[in-house]
């Protein structure tokens, strides 16, 4: 049942719904002062260019200029503690937001080419993703494989990561989408499959739409990551509403890497209008000037959404996890029962 909040408690609204976070890539969340706190312990020296933009906040020019500060930061993480830490102040962060689910990106590749094991990744991040149950937030891991490598290097990152299956939850596409198309990865997402792991890929983002039927054709994606440009294309539109196929929009992330020039000129009203199952999340948030909330406040501003539009986009959000029928459910009725309380007290 939509809400019925007025105008003026949307924030408040907002800032108290539960949220899944689906769009999250944790090695993403590594603030400033951070990096520069895990630069100094492990000795590591953050590349004079990148440390400045750290300081003075220095905009992208689009989705490659972030990537080379984002794999230059993630330099600085080294040990299990390191990712222990980072997760940790993350998932801080997300329940403060109302996040009482939140599925993580991690790129263990990144991280292999300096000779940190992927045991070492996992295990810190699964500890944080532990103390976070006790305190209310169910979160998962999922493994990114980086779509700028060759498939053969996805695929020993997969059996490198495997003696920790029960760890992680499923795997995802990620990095340069441009020239890097989903049918690069047709192997090692099949394989992922056999092995029960559940598939999602970044698509649509800069990539064409043809890139998103690719994810569902090829690689089995049960979920898309962005899938904004999905627009360009009626047929694509008219399938992914029929199949109720999530799209994990990232409104900041979107503007900050000139996918749109503005949060008004954000796509989001017509992939609700075309009655898309999308839900928000944050992607990389550090880097993109706000967590969960920040991201449904500053999009429903300035697009002019109401409370039945963000409840809509939770309840999407639920109803995209990761999760069993029981679960789900339960998540699904602590959102219903928010959005009831909240129209009580208008």
């Amino acid at each position: 049942m939509d809400p019925n909040v007025p105008s003026e408690r949307l924030s408040e609204f907002i800032r108290g719904m539960p949220k899944a976070e689906l769009h999250l890539h944790v090695e993403g969340t590594l603030e400033p002062e951070m990096a520069f706190a895990l630069a100094r312990r492990n000795g590591v020296e953050i590349p004079p260019d990148v440390a400045d933009a750290l300081r003075s906040g220095r905009p992208f020019t689009d989705l490659q200029s972030f990537l080379d500060r984002y794999y230059a930061c993630s330099s600085v993480l080294r040990t299990e503690q390191d990712f222990f830490e980072l997760a940790q102040a993350y998932l801080l962060r997300a329940a403060a937001d109302g996040v009482i689910r939140a599925e993580m990106f991690f790129d263990p590749q990144s991280h292999a080419a300096r000779g940190i094991e992927a045991g070492t990744v996992i295990r810190g991040l699964s500890r944080a993703c532990r103390e976070a149950k006790d305190r209310g937030l169910d979160a998962a891991l999922l493994l990114s494989f980086l779509r700028h490598l060759d498939e053969k290097a996805a695929f020993e990152t997969l059996e490198q990561a495997l003696p920790f299956r029960d760890q992680f939850i499923g795997v995802g596409l990620d990095s340069s989408e441009r020239g890097n198309p989903p049918e690069k990865f047709a192997r090692v997402f099949a394989r992922c499959r056999s092995l029960g792991l559940h598939t999602v890929a970044h698509a649509g983002e800069e990539g064409p739409p043809e890139y998103i039927q690719g994810a569902l054709d090829v690689l089995g994606a049960e979920r898309i990551d962005h899938g904004v440009r999905c627009l360009e294309d009626p047929a694509l539109v008219a399938r992914l509403r029929a199949a109720r196929i999530p799209l994990t929009v990232c409104p900041l992330s979107n503007v900050r890497l000139r996918v749109c020039d503005r949060m008004e000129d954000h796509p989001l009203p017509r992939l609700l209008e075309a009655g898309l199952a999308v839900s928000l999340h944050s992607d990389d948030p550090a880097y993109f000037g706000g967590y969960l909330n920040q991201n449904y406040l500053q999009a429903c501003s300035a697009l002019r959404l109401d409370a039945a539009q963000a409840y809509r986009m939770a309840r999407n959000g639920f109803e995209a996890a990761f999760v069993g029928a029981q679960e789900r459910q339960r998540l699904l009725e602590r959102l219903e029962a928010y959005s009831g309380s909240m129209g009580d007290r208008r």
